[in-house]
């Protein structure tokens, strides 16, 4: 088929648009700028780029002229562009993949977390994702199916981290044995999924359009890490054993930038865990990374980059 993907040099296009190439797929990727994918891959060279800004008038216009058979949207995150997609491939697209996020759901009153079930969602972020959700889930004229990653990581970028932010100190405290001040005693989860089990549930729901045809589905990890945990396991990585020192959530944010206590506050409060079981249900989907493999990989190619100032065991 001839497949159209919306932002395919991003985190999931870097694994999913080899995937579909390697699957005999004809594929156009369609980004704003011309950054390579994070991973390199021989595939590559039979992609057609096109330099497109969803910003700018036209876009979906660009899209539905390029007569795919299926456009996988991974960079939409307003439910008046998503709808204006929409609108614009009835009739002329058989199939439309968005990318969300577990984000759709608010704090976690109970786990796991189904995808007819949550609490409402908090936040700009969440609230257009479940929207958009919500409104591509009641298409009856365009088949739609979204998919929602959790905390998304792979070689390239750095990953969410022990602490819930992108905090590049939480790594070198960890890697020198040093005290980790953690907001309250470490319960709260974090739902990770590897870049490229994304892609899989991706690849998997365009290759089963009947049984992904007006879905959504959860897309994260088997399992999710508390704090502690994942503290600890990573501390084991530098062979150290983590020195956490539980602190108030006032003391943490003295201590820590307001960026980083922001970010961190936003995934703790939430501490989600989601169910995949409607996923590998209808799919197959058969996540190949545990969340601290897919973190350990993102660890080694930030150290190998020298983005981390840190050894391995």
């Amino acid at each position: 088929m001839k497949i159209v993907v919306i932002g395919g040099s991003g985190h999931i296009g870097t694994f999913l648009v080899p995937r579909l190439v390697r699957a005999g797929h004809e594929v156009v990727n369609l980004s704003r700028g011309t950054r390579s994918a994070y991973v390199e891959a021989a595939e590559w060279q039979q992609v057609r780029q096109i330099a497109a800004d969803r910003s700018q008038d036209g876009f979906d216009d660009r899209v539905a002229e390029l007569r795919p058979e299926v456009v996988v949207d991974l960079i939409c995150f307003t439910l008046e562009s998503a709808a204006g997609l929409v609108e614009r491939l009835r009739g002329e697209v058989g199939h439309l993949l968005h990318c969300g996020s577990i984000w759709r759901y608010g704090p976690s009153h109970k786990a796991p977390i189904f995808e007819d079930a949550g609490t409402p969602p908090i936040g700009e972020y969440g609230i257009n994702k479940a929207a958009i959700a919500r409104m591509l889930k009641a298409e009856t004229d365009l088949v739609t199916t979204s998919l929602h990653p959790g905390h998304i990581v792979g070689p390239g970028w750095h990953p969410i981290g022990p602490l819930g932010n992108l905090d590049p100190a939480v790594w070198q405290a960890l890697s020198a044995g040093e005290p980790l001040r953690v907001p309250g005693i470490g319960a709260e989860h974090l739902n990770h999924v590897h870049a490229d089990d994304v892609a899989q549930a991706f690849e998997l729901a365009i290759a089963n359009r009947d049984a992904a045809a007006g879905e959504d589905f959860n897309v994260v990890a088997a399992t999710a890490l508390n704090l502690r945990g994942y503290a600890e396991i990573a501390a084991g990585w530098f062979g150290q054993t983590a020195n956490l020192e539980s602190v108030s959530w006032e003391d943490f944010r003295a201590s820590t930038s307001a960026e980083h206590a922001d970010a961190s506050w936003a995934h703790l409060m939430r501490s989600q865990v989601c169910s995949i079981d409607k996923a590998v249900r209808l799919l197959g989907y058969a996540p190949r990374y545990e969340p601290e493999a897919a973190v350990l990989e993102s660890v080694r190619w930030l150290i190998k980059h020298g983005e981390l100032d840190a050894q391995l065991k």
